[in-house]
């Protein structure tokens, strides 16, 4: 039997693992046929703007583009044209909702030592850049 994914906010957990999944997939059609700047996601505490956000990167990003391709597979994703664009582009994924201080020294230093584990875990595309970007 299939559980509920609740408290778990990454993508490919969820599809990976025995969970319920309703598929959000077409959110990625809609940002692209939108070509909007800015998408603001406002929605109530714990209503998955993190799971949609992780959903985003593994969708987009070229790090391990064909084992995230997987994920989609059977989504409704797969049947758009924007299919085209899955796995094409370095993403770097930064959320915040982890972060619970007490006060602002705390947060601080939670801050700069999540984007330290953002900068490693990205080093990639660091790396991917000639002299002139970098």
């Amino acid at each position: 039997m299939k559980a509920l994914p609740i408290g778990i906010s990454d993508f490919q957990k969820i599809v990976s693992g025995n969970y319920f999944y309703a598929d959000k997939s077409m959110l990625i059609n809609e940002m692209l046929i939108n070509g909007a700047e800015v998408t603001l996601f406002t929605r109530p505490r714990r209503f998955g703007k993190t799971l949609n956000m992780s959903m985003l990167y593994y969708f987009f990003n070229i790090k391990d583009a064909n084992d995230n391709k997987k994920l989609f597979k059977g989504l409704n994703i797969e049947k758009t044209k924007s299919w085209k664009e899955q796995g094409k582009y370095p993403i770097i994924f930064i959320s915040f909702k982890d972060i619970k201080a007490s006060n602002w020294k705390e947060c601080y230093d939670d801050i700069k030592n999540l984007m330290k584990d953002i900068f490693k875990k990205n080093s990639y595309i660091y790396e991917s850049l000639d002299s002139f970007d970098k």
